[in-house]
Order: structure tokens, then sequence, then C-alpha cells
């Protein structure tokens, strides 16, 4: 039931982070969807959650999501997850959620220099 709901408030975030950056990023017409294609799309659907439930929850991250986290970039990472914390539902925690994002940002760094070195 709690993978039920991350997986809803996925959606329910991807939905409102679409029309977020509109608003938030947008320079010209094309920006929306540049940042679209370069925050989202890469991140496979999977990897997203395991993202969004290692945040949020209690979940873990794989060395292979780490990976495609990496290549996605902090940028995008922190931004979608500060949108996220600054839900009101989760606003109260928010400190604590941008301390497992930065912690996640670290640990998967450390993974894909490690694969890089091998």
């Amino acid at each position: 039931m709690a993978k039920m709901n991350v997986c809803m408030m996925f959606f329910v975030v991807l939905f409102a982070t679409s029309a977020w950056v509109v608003h938030t990023f947008a320079v010209d017409e094309n920006e929306p969807k540049n940042l679209w294609d370069k925050c989202v799309v890469p991140i496979s659907p999977k990897c997203a959650l395991d993202i969004i439930d290692q945040v949020f929850g209690n979940g873990t991250v794989s060395d292979s999501c780490c990976r495609e986290l990496v290549k996605e970039g902090k940028e995008c990472h922190d931004t979608l997850i500060k949108y996220i914390a600054n839900r009101p539902s989760l606003s109260a925690s928010e400190t604590k959620y941008l301390k497992k994002r930065d912690e996640l940002w670290a640990q998967c760094v450390s993974v894909s220099k490690t694969v890089e070195m091998v």
C-alpha cells in the first residue's frame, strides 16, 4: 500500500513539476520542454520511484539508479526534490528531506566514481 502511495505521489509530482517548470524557468517557449527532457525523461520510472522512496521514505537506490541520477545532474536532482519537499503535506520535514537528498547525491557520486575507476 505504501509503494502505491509513493507511485501515485510520483505521477502527481511529475504533472505538477511540468507546470512549475513552465512558470519558474521559462525563458523562451522551448525552455520548459528542454528542462522536462533534461530533468525528468532521462530517469527510468523505476529509478525515479526509488529516488523518491529513499528521500521521502525508507527505500534504497541501486548502483544503476545512482548512475542515472548522476547523469541527470545535481541541478535537476536538487530542483525536483526541493519542489516535492515544498508540498504542504511534506514541508514540515523539508530540512530532513533536503538532508536526505544531499546524502543520496553524495552516495551516488561516490558509486559513479567507483564504477568509472573499474
